[in-house]
């Protein structure tokens, strides 16, 4: 086999190896070759999109799958290109050829991945010979949107109440009012609740806690919904006749996602559930909506400066060595702007994204519902 090693890499600019809007991520393709060969392109593609897929069973036989698509951007870029039909001859041995790729910097959702749904952003290289199949290399990057600041009500102080009459073996009511700051908080942070119960009936109530997450699919008017627990708390019972402010202060677990609200097909939410506990009696509860916020981004290390516009910078500095264990051969800058000269820069159009549905358009998509328990952040 002529080719030993098509491959892409990229280097890191912070110790979470993550990446945000306008970032710029500078890496290499590496091609290695066993002889003198002929390549006929070598193309670099960077790429960010979602993808849901889910089945359903109805009766017996019956089986449907549902599927949708979102694209945020694909850019591609012609390193070497075929001008004259001749191609480029390249020598035996390992060629690098570095690139530095801006991402757009323009609001789009974080990485994020399950068995139902995914959004990726990676980096893709494919390399064309006459007669061969097209190789194709890629790797994954995590992406991590910046905070959206903008989202109604993320500051706000957060209330509900809820009044409950105990009629079964028992009589009286019970109130509950439940407050938190607000509603936004980042990885990692301290969510601090506090809850008044006004025990007025003839039983005893136990408050509970609950923080748990919601994640929704949509696709071709149908919606999946997945329901998992992060954290559970419970506390001494409230005696009857009694009154009395709990207070709990939960720590947000650093692992967890941030929420996903500005993707159409893909929507990921948190919700905190405070209820009480009546024996023989429905239980009271409150929901309050929480938004998990990344936590501060790490500052980058410095690299070299990307075009104004996001994209691809053809080339890196050449007086950065390349990353290597074994010789190399390393295409010179010469032999780059000759094929610069001839490959000029591709950019696909940006594409339109959808606005994410409304809370109000979540009742018109029926809905089917999956709860399991979420393990990692415990």
């Amino acid at each position: 086999m002529t080719i030993k090693n098509f491959s892409i890499e990229y280097d890191a600019i912070n110790s979470q190896n993550t990446f945000t809007n306008g970032d710029t991520i500078n890496g290499r393709i590496v091609v290695e070759v066993s002889k003198e060969s002929k390549i006929h392109s070598l193309i670099f593609i960077g790429q960010g999109k979602a993808r849901v897929c889910w089945s359903e069973h109805y009766g017996q036989y019956g089986h449907w799958v549902y599927w949708a698509d979102e694209k945020y951007y694909n850019i591609k870029h012609h390193i070497l290109r075929d001008a004259n039909q001749d191609g480029t001859v390249i020598g035996k041995g390992r060629h690098v050829f570095p690139f530095s790729f801006k991402i757009p910097d323009r609001t789009m959702p974080s990485s994020f991945k399950t068995s139902v749904g995914k959004i990726v952003h990676k980096l893709k290289a494919e390399l064309k010979q006459s007669m061969k199949l097209t190789k194709k290399a890629k790797i994954h990057f995590t992406f991590i949107s910046k905070a959206d600041m903008d989202i109604p009500g993320l500051m706000e102080p957060q209330y509900g109440c809820k009044d409950k009459s105990v009629n079964f073996f028992g009589s009286g009511n019970v109130s509950l009012d439940v407050h938190t700051k607000r509603m936004g908080y980042k990885q990692g942070e301290a969510l601090q609740i506090t809850a008044e119960i006004n025990n007025r009936s003839s039983r005893s109530v136990k408050p509970k806690f609950i923080l748990y997450e919601k994640k929704s699919y949509f696709a071709q008017g149908r919606r999946k919904l997945c329901i998992n627990e992060i954290l559970k708390e419970k506390f001494e019972a409230v005696e009857s006749s009694g009154k009395e402010t709990v207070t709990k202060v939960i720590n947000i677990p650093r692992e967890l996602p941030p929420s996903i609200l500005n993707c159409s097909i893909i929507k990921l939410e948190y919700r905190l559930k405070v209820h009480l506990d009546v024996k023989c009696a429905s239980d009271p509860e409150i929901k309050l909506p929480i938004v998990i916020l990344p936590a501060s981004e790490v500052p980058a290390k410095k690299h070299p400066p990307a075009s104004d516009d996001f994209g691809f910078e053809a080339f890196a500095s050449p007086k950065e060595a390349p990353r290597n264990t074994a010789p190399q051969q390393q295409t010179t800058p010469q032999q780059h702007a000759a094929s610069r000269n001839t490959a000029p820069q591709q950019h696909s159009a940006p594409l339109p994204v959808e606005a994410p549905p409304t809370y109000a358009t979540y009742a018109m998509y029926p809905t089917f519902i999956e709860s399991d328990t979420y393990h990692s952040a415990l």
